[in-house]
């Protein structure tokens, strides 16, 4: 064994270091956290100090154990865990669970995997930040005390297995107070009007100019006002400014503006980013990918210079030295930026190429001089009116950044592009083509995307660059928020066009309010948001959380003790926890809808066990209520009485095949056909309303024929053993857990003791089964 044990948290990052490092070092992987809080319980000793009653995690064991062996033939340990607060707290349970001594252990932190950057941090080692710990400590503690106690409340007062988080439930409450914004939204129309004149350049030939209105008008009797106006009009150029403009480079990337740009451009979730971020920084290919940081260190800005100068010239170069807004910055060290400036393109697979050229480009632009360009904006005034036709144009005398690299925005400007304008004098008389009033409506206030909610939840102070992805990817699983593309619908608008004298009036068809990959509140997130509100308006507070945030770092700096912030904020909560199990109404978010016409009973929206609800009648009553579920893209906020009453109509016979009744129905998965005791799940592109015999009987044979084809063989005496087909190739099932084939294994040729040999094998590698452990992400 060698001298000189080095832990870090991922094989990955473990093989990349041992490269740099010599015979005398052995590089192990601790696979994230080795211990942590259990599952079970809350954990925490409120009597002896809110004291953490950790513990090595199951499939942390064997890791353990293997590193304790290591320790004991090793001469010094080196604690290469990722150094902001999550990775000191990783070194920390190291430290502890390995019973390291003090003269044999070091701490090392380096924000880039480079040989330079392993080396220098063997040189000048440190111990275990104890502030960053207990900031971390500080921050798990609280989390598991909001979740614990808030969700028994939940359980209680809204419907079972619900649960709550502190950051988690402020982020669903951004999604619900965006959805109720846009179902609140009145659009509002107005005519937009533009033109088409022409003029004759130098030479005699004819050349266009577009133009808009620099006013909209709100009734259609206004805009046809205006056009008939421009039927006898003259149209002169009045006016022809010219100024030179200058646009500077975006700073580096950090954390929540890399998952934003990345969003934009190439489409990625958060949660894609990060782990694609974290493999480039594991394979040594980009600094540390979690920090709030703009700076960039002396040798980057160095390496970007020569680099700058080596593409396009030194005129392109302009060093700038970037610095962090936020104060308390955990992660203050530098910007995400390649490790070596040189390589223009690396990763192992198409996305890393893309992420890892996204982050050269934004890194080489920012140290880029700036675009210089001339912006002009011609005036053209109308004969009888005050109004005038303004058009912009922009022309790009000196590149500079832009040569690298042009920023995305989220915004979705309603306005005429900007291009490079005909030549023009002032005074000159131009001829109209055709000027054309459009119906415009407003539109509503965007939902957010995940950049965008990340974008939002910096902006408050909520959060950290270590748990933005986290927080988004936990809302989505706890069923609070989903990830959808909507369809456009269709409207009506109106168009007046006057051409060759001739004003037309036409009725037209438009498509609007397309959504993509945008998040929307479920009715469950939606009613657990308004009793978090009513109950616990300050876990739901805005500033309240972000005060925590700040409170966390003082933490961090040395400057409070984490017990005594954690001691105030329970001192608070805890009553009310109890008050409200005590007080509180239970709240099911129900909307009473009017009466059923047949039995003159009340028709009502609510949550129920498995989900959003119909119900005719009230508990209440001698004869019970009947239910019946909402379809998937239907919410207890927006439904008709209309629409309430038809899922009642269900199930609904469609008549017999193979002898037997077929019929249609809406369970808590969404709409079904039922046939001989099996179900049948609707794609998404057929309606329950509209599903007929023929269409029903396609949906059984196409399911059948995906079944006949998933079994590639069974053994045991009821066939408990299955060889399947599966989205990802051939696997195991038994006793509803999933067993992976090796690769090159015929799934054919398997035999019986060979599959149960493969299941007692990553039965003992991982519990009940075998589980893929999340190397590259920390737990």
């Amino acid at each position: 064994m060698s001298k000189n044990l080095v832990i870090v948290e991922s094989p990955a990052k473990a093989k990349t270091i041992e490269k740099f490092l010599g015979k005398n070092f052995h590089v192990m992987s601790s696979f994230g956290h080795v211990r942590d809080l259990p599952d079970k319980g809350i954990n925490i000793d409120f009597e002896n100090n809110y004291t953490p009653k950790y513990e090595v995690s199951k499939d942390k064991k064997k890791i353990v154990t293997e590193l304790k062996k290591a320790v004991k033939e090793a001469d010094i340990v080196w604690l290469a865990s990722d150094e902001d607060r999550e990775g000191e707290a990783i070194a920390w349970h190291l430290y502890e669970e390995l019973g390291l001594e003090p003269d044999k252990t070091r701490r090392i932190v380096f924000h880039e995997i480079t040989k330079d950057a392993i080396l220098k941090s063997i040189e000048h080692p440190r111990s275990i930040d104890i502030n960053l710990v207990n900031a971390q400590q500080a921050r798990r503690v609280l989390d598991r005390i909001v979740g614990f106690e808030l969700s028994p409340v939940l359980w209680r007062k809204v419907r079972p297995s619900l649960s709550a988080g502190r950051v988690q439930s402020v982020a669903v409450r951004l999604i619900v107070e965006r959805e109720r914004e846009v179902q609140n939204f009145k659009p509002e129309a107005s005519y937009r009007v533009n033109a088409v004149f022409t003029s004759v350049d130098k030479d005699g030939h004819p050349v266009q100019l577009k133009a808009e209105l620099n006013n909209r008008f709100s009734t259609k009797a206004e805009a046809l006002k205006f056009l008939e106006l421009c039927q006898s009009s003259d149209f002169n150029i009045s006016d022809i400014e010219k100024k030179p403009i200058k646009k500077t480079p975006a700073p580096p990337f950090t954390t929540s503006t890399l998952q934003q740009e990345a969003s934009r451009k190439l489409g990625f979730s958060v949660a894609q980013t990060m782990s694609i971020a974290q493999r480039l920084y594991e394979e040594g290919n980009i600094t540390y990918m979690r920090t709030d940081s703009v700076n960039l260190s002396d040798l980057a800005l160095n390496t970007s210079k020569s680099e700058i100068i080596s593409m396009v010239g030194e005129k392109y170069v302009k060093i700038r030295k970037f610095t962090t807004k936020s104060k308390g910055a955990q992660e203050a060290h530098e910007a995400i930026r390649p490790t070596y400036m040189n390589k223009h393109s690396v990763g192992a697979n198409a996305n890393e190429k893309r992420l890892y050229e996204l982050i050269w480009k934004r890194t080489i632009a920012s140290q880029m001089a700036d675009a210089e360009l001339e912006k002009t904006i011609i005036h053209i005034d109308i004969s009888g009116s005050k109004y005038q036709f303004i058009t912009t144009g922009e022309v790009i005398v000196f590149d500079g950044f832009l040569n690298v690299y042009i920023e995305s925005t989220d915004d979705e400007p309603d306005a005429q592009d900007e291009s490079l304008l005909p030549a023009m004098k002032k005074g000159e008389k131009l001829s109209v083509d055709e000027v054309v009033a459009q119906q415009r409506f407003s539109q509503h206030p965007p939902r957010y995307t995940e950049a965008s909610l990340v974008r939002k939840l910096e902006e408050l102070g909520i959060g950290r660059p270590s748990t933005y992805a986290p927080t988004i990817s936990t809302i989505q699983q706890r069923k609070y928020v989903e990830k959808e593309n909507r369809q456009a619908e269709k409207r009506e608008y109106n168009l007046l066009t006057l051409k060759k004298g001739k004003i037309t009036d036409q009725t037209k068809l438009e498509n609007y309010g397309a959504e993509k990959s945008k998040l929307f509140p479920t009715d469950i997130g939606m009613v657990v948001t308004d009793f978090l509100i009513e109950y616990f308006p300050n876990i739901l507070n805005y500033n309240f959380t972000a005060n925590v945030e700040k409170e966390f770092d003082h933490i961090a700096e040395g400057d409070i003790e984490w017990t005594a912030s954690i001691d105030k904020f329970y001192k608070d909560f805890h009553p009310l926890v109890e008050d409200t199990i005590k007080n509180s109404e239970r709240q099911v978010g129900e909307r009473i809808l009017g009466t059923d016409p047949k039995t003159g009973r009340q028709l009502s929206v609510k949550i129920g066990k498995y989900g959003p609800i119909a119900q005719i009648g009230t508990v209440e009553e001698e004869e019970k209520p009947t239910f019946a579920s909402l379809l998937k893209t239907q919410s207890i906020e927006t439904i008709s009485y209309e629409e309430a009453l038809k899922l009642f109509e269900y199930p609904r016979s469609l008549g017999e095949y193979e002898n037997e009744d077929m019929q249609v129905a809406i369970g808590r998965f969404g709409p079904y056909i039922r046939h001989k005791g099996k179900f049948y799940s609707l794609p998404k592109t057929d309606e329950p309303g509209e599903v007929t015999a023929a269409r029903a009987i396609e949906i059984i044979e196409e399911k059948r024929e995906v079944e006949k084809n998933r079994l590639i063989n069974s053994f045991g005496e009821n066939d408990e053993i299955q060889v399947l087909n599966g989205r990802f190739g051939p696997y195991i099932s038994f006793e509803k857990n999933n067993y992976k084939i090796p690769k090159d294994t015929d799934p054919k040729s398997l035999t019986e003791e060979q599959i149960r040999a493969m299941i007692k094998e990553q039965m003992e590698d991982g519990g009940k089964k075998k589980k893929r452990t999340p190397a590259k992400k920390k737990k």
